[in-house]
């Protein structure tokens, strides 16, 4: 049986479920960022990645690492 995306990837399900923040993955080729994996949340982008990746599971790891510090920033745990 898989892993829940929760139990892979918790900081990611933390930023969606309890921070009500949201994350964009893909290319926009009419936005000015090149990154192709994003964090945000009503006050804007609070996180970026690389702008390219071997695997979307190494930019969702990038991605749930990146919201650990965020996360630490926000709340101070």
């Amino acid at each position: 049986m898989a892993n829940s995306i929760e139990d892979t990837y918790p900081n990611i399900a933390r930023w969606v479920n309890e921070h009500e923040g949201w994350i964009e993955i893909g290319y926009d080729l009419d936005s000015p960022l090149s990154s192709f994996i994003r964090a945000l949340d009503s006050g804007g982008m609070l996180w970026q990645g690389k702008d390219s990746y071997g695997s979307l599971d190494e930019a969702l790891q990038e991605l749930d690492s990146g919201l650990a510090q965020v996360l630490q920033e926000i709340y101070g745990e």
